[in-house]
C-alpha cells in the first residue's frame, strides 16, 4: 500500500496545532492535522469564559467562540481533519503512523509540527484515589461539553487562573465551590479572577492543602490544613468541609513524548518539553513544536506559536520567501511580546516579591493573600478616579498589570483609556461623559467594570454590575448586595437587566442600594423564596 504523504502533518487540533494548520494552507501547503478526539478544537471548548488581551488576541471572544472561528477557518483553507486519529509514533524521514479505525495506517510528511498540549498533574494525598477526587480539566469538560454537574459541592486546589476559572464556572453550572485551597501564600492567578469569585462568597484559604479525602466508596468531606515554610501541613490547624468533590488545579506537565521519540532535544520546563528556537524549530530538522507541548502557557499564546510554526513550516518548504517570513514572523512575534509583558510575563513566573504596579502603585496586599481588595483600596488604582463624579460612571476595579484592553475600545466616548501598552491599568477620563450604556461592562472579560450612580435621589445609588448566573433575576427581585468579600452588606432591589447580543451572554444587572453603600456593594444574592 502506497504512503500518503502530505507537506505537512499536525499533531493534535488544539489552538496551537489549528493556528500552525491554517498559517501554512494560507501559504499554500497541502496540511493535515490529526487528533484522538472526536471532535476538534482542544481545550478552546471547554473555555466559556472571555480571552484576556487585545482584538487581535482574540479579547472579549469567548474560548468556545474562538474555537468555532479556527475550525471555519481550517476549513475555508482546505485544512484536512482527520478525527479518531491516534498517532503512535514519529520515526526517521518524518514517517508516522497514526492508528485510526482500529487500523494502522502510515504517512510521511515533508513538515511536522508537535501541539499535543498538556495533561494535568495530581498530588498524592490520603484518599485521593477516591472517587470524586478529579482535574479541574475533567470537570470543565463534564460541564461545558458534555452538560454534566461533576459534583454538588466542590472543594478546588490551587487558585492559578485554571483553578479560579473553573471555581466560577462551576458556580455557573449550580454546583457550590466549598473553598478555594493553594499551599503558596497568595494568589496564582489574575486578581480579576479571584475577585469575581470572592464577591460571590467563596473563601479563600492560602498556605493550606488538602491532607485527606473522607469517604468509603466515594467523597464525603475533604480535610485542609495550614502549611509551613517548607509547604509541610501543620499539626492541629486542620479544617474539614463536606464536599462530594476535590478539583485539583495544581499545574499542568508538556505531553512531550512524540517530540523525545523524534528525537528532539527535550529540557525541564515545568516538565520535559522540547527545546526549540524563536520559530517552534526544534532540534530535528522539519519537526516543529507549538503550544504547552513546548511550554505551558494561555491559549492566546498556543495559538500565535502555532502561526508561527505554521509559518516557519511554510518558509522552510519554500511558499514564504525570506522577506515574506521575516514580516510575518516579527508581526507575531511582536503580538506575542505583548501577552508576555506585565505581572504575570514569563519573566515573573514564581516571583513573589512584586509590591507596586508599573505605575508605581502599591499592590493591595488583600487582594494577593485574601482573593479580594478591602474597601477603599480601590480608589488609589486610576480605574476609580471618578469616585466622587455626579452621575452614573464607571468604576473600574482593575489593580493589576495584566496584558487585556477590550476596555478601551469599548468607549466610544472616550471615558476608558489604557493608552498604547496593553498592561497599563485603565483610568477613567473625567472630561469624558459617561451615558451609562454598560457595553465596557460587558466587555471587561474580568468582570471587572462597573457603573454607579450616587445621585438618583431618596439617599440611594445605583450599581451596575455584570452577571453570568441563569436564572438572571428580575426587575423588582428583592435581595441583599454582597461586598467584595462576599459577606452581606446591605438590602438591595433590582431595577433593572439588560442583555444584548453584542454582550455575549453578559448580563447587566442594576441594582438600587443605599447611598453609603455604593462603593462597597458588588454581587446581587436574590432572596430564596
Amino acid at each position: 500500500m502506497k504512503m500518503k504523504r502530505y507537506e505537512l502533518a499536525v499533531i493534535g487540533a488544539g489552538p496551537a496545532g489549528l493556528c500552525a494548520a491554517i498559517e501554512a494552507a494560507n501559504a499554500g501547503m497541502q496540511v493535515v492535522v490529526f487528533d484522538e478526539n472526536a471532535k476538534p478544537g482542544g481545550q478552546l471548548f471547554k473555555q466559556i469564559h472571555k480571552f484576556f488581551g487585545s482584538k487581535e488576541h482574540g479579547a472579549k471572544i469567548r474560548g468556545f467562540r474562538i474555537g468555532q472561528q479556527l475550525l471555519a477557518q481550517a476549513k475555508e483553507a482546505g485544512v484536512e481533519v482527520m478525527l479518531d486519529s491516534v498517532v503512535m509514533g514519529i520515526f526517521d524521514c518524518n514517517e508516522l503512523t497514526v492508528m485510526h479505525n482500529d487500523a494502522t495506517h502510515h504517512y510521511k510528511a515533508d513538515n511536522i509540527v508537535i501541539a499535543t498540549g498538556a495533561m494535568e498533574n495530581a498530588i498524592p494525598f490520603d484518599g485521593w484515589t477516591l472517587p470524586g477526587v478529579i482535574g479541574a480539566g475533567a470537570a470543565q469538560t463534564l460541564m461545558n461539553l458534555h452538560g454534566v454537574q461533576p459534583g454538588s459541592r466542590v472543594l478546588m486546589l490551587g487558585s492559578g487562573n485554571v483553578g479560579l476559572v473553573v471555581s466560577f464556572q462551576l458556580l455557573q453550572a449550580g454546583v457550590q465551590v466549598a473553598a478555594v485551597v493553594d499551599a503558596a501564600p497568595r494568589v496564582g492567578g489574575y486578581g480579576v479572577h479571584a475577585a469575581k469569585l470572592a464577591r460571590t462568597g467563596v473563601p479563600f484559604y492560602l498556605s493550606h492543602t488538602v491532607v485527606k479525602a473522607e469517604g468509603e466508596d466515594h467523597v464525603t468531606a475533604a480535610v485542609i490544613a495550614q502549611v509551613n515554610e517548607k509547604f509541610e501541613p501543620i499539626p492541629g490547624t486542620e479544617k474539614r468541609f463536606e464536599v462530594d468533590t476535590i478539583c485539583l488545579a495544581v499545574g499542568l506537565s508538556p505531553m512531550s513524548q512524540l517530540a523525545a521519540m523524534a528525537g528532539c532535544e527535550m529540557a525541564e520546563k515545568g516538565g520535559r518539553a522540547p527545546v526549540v528556537d524563536q520559530y517552534g524549530q526544534t532540534s530535528v530538522p522539519g519537526i516543529f513544536a507549538a503550544g504547552d507541548v513546548a511550554g505551558i502557557e494561555e491559549a492566546s499564546s498556543a495559538m500565535i506559536t502555532g502561526r508561527i510554526t505554521g509559518a516557519s513550516a511554510a518558509h522552510r518548504s519554500g511558499y514564504l520567501d525570506d522577506e515574506a517570513f521575516a514580516a510575518r514572523t516579527q508581526e507575531l512575534r511582536a503580538s506575542l511580546g505583548q501577552l508576555h509583558e506585565g505581572m504575570f510575563s514569563p519573566a515573573n513566573k514564581g516571583r513573589n516579591d512584586l509590591t507596586v504596579t508599573d505605575e508605581g502603585i502599591m499592590l493591595s496586599q488583600s487582594l494577593l493573600h485574601k482573593g479580594y481588595m478591602e474597601d477603599g483600596e480601590i480608589e488609589r488604582f486610576p480605574g476609580a478616579g471618578a469616585v466622587h463624579t455626579v452621575g452614573i460612571h464607571p468604576v473600574i476595579e482593575c489593580s493589576q498589570n495584566i496584558p487585556c484592553n477590550p476596555c478601551q475600545d469599548a468607549c466610544r466616548f472616550g471615558c476608558i483609556q489604557v493608552g498604547d501598552h496593553i498592561t497599563n491599568l485603565p483610568s477613567v477620563n473625567q472630561a469624558a461623559k459617561c451615558v451609562g450604556c454598560g457595553v465596557c461592562v460587558a466587555n471587561c472579560s474580568g468582570q471587572a467594570i462597573f457603573l454607579v450612580d450616587e445621585s438618583i435621589g431618596d439617599g440611594a445609588a445605583s450599581v451596575t454590575l455584570p452577571y453570568e448566573f441563569w436564572p438572571l433575576p428580575a426587575v423588582g427581585d428583592q435581595g441583599t448586595a454582597l461586598n467584595r468579600a462576599g459577606k452581606p452588606v446591605c438590602k438591595a432591589e433590582v431595577v433593572n437587566v439588560r442583555q444584548a447580543a453584542a454582550m455575549d451572554g453578559t448580563a447587566l444587572l442594576t441594582m438600587k442600594v443605599p447611598k453609603e453603600y455604593a462603593m462597597t456593594a458588588r454581587f446581587f444574592k436574590k432572596e430564596e423564596a
